[in-house]
């Protein structure tokens, strides 16, 4: 019977379809998909969205003064600018140098032997230094940090010499210039006074040289007196000479 209808209505046969899998050979880059089709990509564009920009800040339109002068300054900056110009003012040898290339390690050890020494490293930032001596009488010495800078403070200024024996072991520190005694010197100047002698060394020289003077007036005083002694002893001889042999006959 179902032969017989199959026969007269052949479209009521069954039959599986045939299918096939498809796979993609190579990997789909997430990152850097393919390009949509034109018209898929026109309907992209169409129907993206469009959000309000946001409200610019007021800002940007305005100049680089008028925005660091709204600026506050950070109080931390000042309490170290004050250690700074605290420095100064207790120093009485105060060294500038130029900083090279340099480990850690390295700045470690010459702040370890200066330190013994009674010689103080210390390093700021050149905003720092030029907060700490505005409008002081330090202010000259604002050119030396326009670079990596260390300085060296001593309340001692007879250290000069240690401190270069010291320093020129150390090739990356550079010598600019100093303050010793409340006085701006050049790199050469302070090497000159770490030569010259100590205290109490120019005091005794000070002193001789006093004492030549005076012995020296008071020779050139008595120079004429002395003088005319000799010639009163010269004539008192050749008259007591002939004297003498008459005395004799």
């Amino acid at each position: 019977m179902a032969t017989l209808i199959q026969k007269s209505l052949p479209l009521t046969k069954t039959s599986t379809p045939a299918l096939q899998f498809l796979r993609f050979r190579g990997k789909i880059n997430i990152q850097r998909p393919k390009e949509p089709h034109y018209e898929r990509a026109r309907v992209i564009a169409v129907t993206h969205p469009k959000y309000p920009e946001p409200p610019k800040a007021k800002s940007c339109f305005k100049t680089r003064e008028e925005r660091t002068q709204q600026q506050l300054e950070n109080p931390y900056n000042e309490i170290i600018a004050r250690e700074v110009r605290n420095w100064l003012d207790h120093s009485r040898l105060v060294a500038v140098f130029h900083l090279n290339s340099i480990t850690a390690d390295e700045i470690f050890r010459v702040r370890v032997q200066l330190h013994k020494q009674n010689l103080h490293l210390k390093s700021y930032g050149s905003k720092i230094i030029g907060q700490a001596v505005k409008g002081t009488r330090y202010e000259a010495i604002l050119p030396l940090f326009h670079s990596n800078h260390c300085i060296v403070f001593s309340p001692d200024q007879q250290r000069t010499a240690t401190l270069l024996r010291i320093t020129r072991k150390v090739p990356q520190m550079v010598l600019l210039g100093g303050i010793v005694e409340e006085t701006l010197v050049s790199r050469n100047q302070l090497v000159a006074y770490a030569h010259m002698p100590g205290l109490q060394a120019a005091q005794a020289q000070l002193v001789q040289t006093l004492n030549q003077a005076a012995g020296h007036l008071v020779q050139q005083l008595q120079a004429h007196q002395n003088s005319f002694v000799q010639v009163l002893d010269v004539h008192a001889t050749k008259n007591t000479a002939p004297e003498s042999t008459e005395d004799t006959k």
